[in-house]
């Protein structure tokens, strides 16, 4: 495995347990890819804000494999989409679609014709097996919707789980996501928000799981060589029988260009959107839920979420402001795009705030998902005899997320034991 990250963690754990011998390496001094711990902050950050949904079925069950309490780390609470004054969606417990109707219709900043306007679009969805014509983006998807369901859940919605805007992002996927997060069972649209670091949520339970079942886990090594040797790999000069590149498009890229071409050009082809995460003290803050929805349709508004850790991990005052499809704020300086997250808290946060907001660290991650537009050619899991490929940006039915992400790494370790039990 090349790439530790959580889809080379997930192939890792899945090519052990299939009885493989496993070396996995890794460039960086610390796993978990793009959703990691930073220690060498103080106090210790994430690199963003991350949270996970029920309907992430594969990363759950990976996580139970490694014995993780998932109940104790994460925060499951029902999907509540509401500002600082409470307004919002909020879907109660219960089967998904009489949930989903319910908050709908409890919608107190929506009028009844909005909120009929969204139901009907939803049975319509559901009535065409939600699927629309691939060149859809979001937008045209949902233009005959009310201004304000569009603004209020649609966008919100569309820019968490694609981190792409709804002008540009892909309708096809908008609706697959939209189905298995709120009409595939009980509990799927639940948010489940960390309340450890990212790094002992998964990365860390995943390394020490490996080291005791034989595993090689080599940090701080970037492989600069990939040869075919006959029906076996070599990597920077050691065989190995099979390779599963984990690592970002870009690395796997290089690495596979001289065995497949094509695959390689596909994968250097994606485009990126970045995601910033401010993370801020306010002393003696405690909004109202551990997340809230912020209004980012304002030139100086750049957030569309708060997250208040003091309900997460116990840290009183601590929040974290993101910016998904954050390119034309990072494009105006890192520095200016804190500043008017903290004026954007003053005025959407009023009355909420105890203390004086102060910034306590800025993460942007420049290459945080791939630009989910639509009919985007995206490279296949396989690349050649013995070469796999796994990450959040390997073709699928999902955008760049941690359960696409361990799908591709469950997929590529199956797929490849599956083709040596053939021979």
């Amino acid at each position: 495995m090349i790439g530790g990250g959580w889809a080379g963690l997930a192939a890792a754990i899945e090519a052990t347990t299939l009885r493989d011998q496993v070396t996995l390496f890794e460039m960086a001094p610390t796993l978990g890819g793009r959703a990691r711990s930073v220690s060498r902050v103080e106090p210790a950050l994430d690199n963003g804000q991350h949270i996970l949904i029920g309907a992430y079925a594969d990363t759950l069950q990976l996580m139970q494999q490694l014995g993780i309490d998932s109940t104790a780390v994460l925060l499951r609470t029902p999907l509540t989409l509401v500002d600082a004054r409470g307004v919002g969606l909020r879907l109660p417990s219960g089967p998904p679609v009489l949930a989903f109707a319910r908050g709908v219709c409890a919608h107190s900043g929506w009028t009844l014709r909005e909120r009929t306007a969204l139901l009907l679009k939803a049975l319509y969805w559901a009535s065409i097996g939600f699927s629309c014509r691939a060149e859809l983006t979001v937008s045209a998807l949902c233009s005959d919707l009310p201004r304000a369901v569009q603004r209020d859940l649609i966008e919100p919605l569309c820019v968490s789980a694609l981190n792409t805007p709804a002008a540009e992002a892909s309708a096809r996927v908008f609706l697959r996501v939209l189905h298995d997060a709120m009409f595939s069972g009980p509990g799927s649209a639940d948010l489940l928000l960390p309340r450890q670091p990212m790094g002992d949520l998964l990365p860390e339970p995943a390394r020490q799981w490996l080291a005791q079942r034989g595993a090689r886990v080599l940090m701080s090594h970037r492989v600069m060589e990939l040869q075919a040797d006959g029906v076996r790999w070599r990597v920077d000069g050691e065989p190995f029988d099979g390779v599963v590149l984990a690592c970002t498009a870009g690395e796997a890229g290089r690495l596979a260009r001289a065995h497949a071409p094509l695959w390689g050009r596909c994968a250097a082809a994606l485009w990126y959107e970045p995601i910033v995460t401010v993370y801020a003290m306010s002393a003696g803050t405690r909004l109202p839920q551990p997340m809230t929805v912020l209004r980012a349709d304002a030139p100086h508004s750049p957030a569309q979420f708060v997250f208040d850790h003091g309900w997460l991990s116990g840290r009183d005052g601590l929040l974290s402001f993101v910016i998904s499809a954050a390119e034309p704020w990072v494009e105006t300086g890192i520095e200016a795009t804190a500043q008017a997250v903290l004026a954007q808290a003053q005025v959407q946060l009023a009355g909420q705030l105890r203390g004086a907001l102060q910034t306590l660290r800025v993460f942007n991650e420049k290459r945080a998902t791939f630009r989910c537009k639509p009919r985007l050619q995206r490279p296949p899991a396989r690349i050649t005899t013995g070469l796999m490929a796994a990450g959040d940006y390997v073709e699928g039915p999902y955008p760049a997320t941690l359960e696409g992400a361990v799908r591709s790494g469950l997929h590529a370790a199956r797929t490849w034991r599956g083709s040596q039990g053939q021979g």
